[in-house]
C-alpha cells in the first residue's frame, strides 16, 4: 500500500478582491482566505489551525472542529476535465493536499499521527459559494456535493510541527462503517432514510454542526441550502 501523506501544505491570509460595483455578481468584491500558498518549511499546528492561516467567515469556517481542511490530489484531474477553468492543486482552499487517501478510505473519528501533531477526522466539508466565485463556476458547490469530492476536516488532539511530505500514521479507526463518502451519501442522497439519518446524528465523534443539521432534518426543520451553495453569486 502506498503511503498516505501530505503532498503539499497550504496556508493563507484573508484577501479582498473583485470590484464593488461590477455588473456581474461573480465579479463583485468579496473577502476570503481561500487563496492559500504552498509552504515548504514546517508550520506549527494549533487546536484551531496553522499559525499564519486565516479565516474570513469565522461563523461558518474555522474553529476547533475545522482546524485543518484536507483535499485529495487525485480529484484535480477530474475537475480539470469537467470544468471550463484551470483548477490546480490548492484550488479548493485546502491546508493539506493529500495523496493516497480519499472520501472512501477516510472515516469519521480516524486518528492520525502526522509530523509532530495528532489529528482526528471530524466531518466532511460542506461546500459553500466561495470556491464557485474563485473559479467562476456558479454551481460548483452543487457539483462538489453530487460528485462526493468534498474533502474533509480534522480536529487537533495534539499540537505540533507539520510539513509537506509528512506521512499519515493511522492510530485508531473507531467508526469504520462511517467513511466520509458514507456521510455524504446520507447528507445529500439518503435524506428520506430516517434510520441512516438517526445513526449519523448519533455518531459521537461527528462534528456538532453536522449532527445539528441532521437533527433538524429529522424534526422536519432542515431548511434549504440556497444561501450556502449560491450566496451572493446570483
Amino acid at each position: 500500500m502506498e503511503q498516505q501523506k501530505i503532498y503539499r501544505l497550504f496556508t493563507g491570509k484573508v484577501k479582498r478582491i473583485g470590484q464593488k460595483d461590477a455588473e456581474n455578481k461573480m465579479d463583485r468584491e468579496w473577502e476570503s482566505a481561500i487563496f492559500k500558498t504552498a509552504v515548504e518549511s514546517a508550520v506549527h499546528l494549533t487546536r484551531t489551525g496553522f499559525i499564519g492561516d486565516d479565516v474570513a467567515d469565522k461563523k461558518n469556517h474555522g474553529g476547533p472542529e475545522k482546524a485543518v481542511f484536507a483535499y485529495p490530489v487525485s480529484h484535480y484531474e477530474s475537475w480539470q476535465h469537467e470544468l471550463d477553468t484551470d483548477i490546480e492543486i490548492g484550488g479548493n482552499g485546502e491546508n493539506f493536499a493529500v495523496m493516497h487517501m480519499d472520501e472512501a478510505t477516510v472515516c469519521i473519528g480516524d486518528i492520525y499521527k502526522v509530523g509532530e501533531a495528532t489529528i482526528q477526522v471530524s466531518q466532511p466539508r460542506r461546500p459553500c459559494w466561495k470556491p464557485a466565485r474563485r473559479h467562476n463556476v456558479l454551481d460548483l458547490a452543487l457539483r462538489i456535493q453530487k460528485t462526493g469530492r468534498t474533502g474533509w476536516y480534522f480536529r487537533v488532539l495534539e499540537e505540533g510541527e507539520v510539513a509537506s511530505g509528512d506521512v499519515f500514521q493511522l492510530v485508531s479507526r473507531p467508526h469504520p462503517d462511517w467513511s466520509i463518502e458514507a456521510c455524504n451519501e446520507v447528507m445529500y442522497n439518503q435524506t428520506d432514510n430516517m434510520g441512516l439519518n438517526e445513526s449519523l446524528a448519533s455518531l459521537e465523534l461527528l462534528a456538532e454542526n453536522w449532527k445539528a443539521t441532521i437533527r433538524k432534518r429529522l424534526a422536519g426543520d432542515e431548511g434549504n441550502s440556497e444561501n450556502r451553495v449560491f450566496g451572493p453569486n446570483r
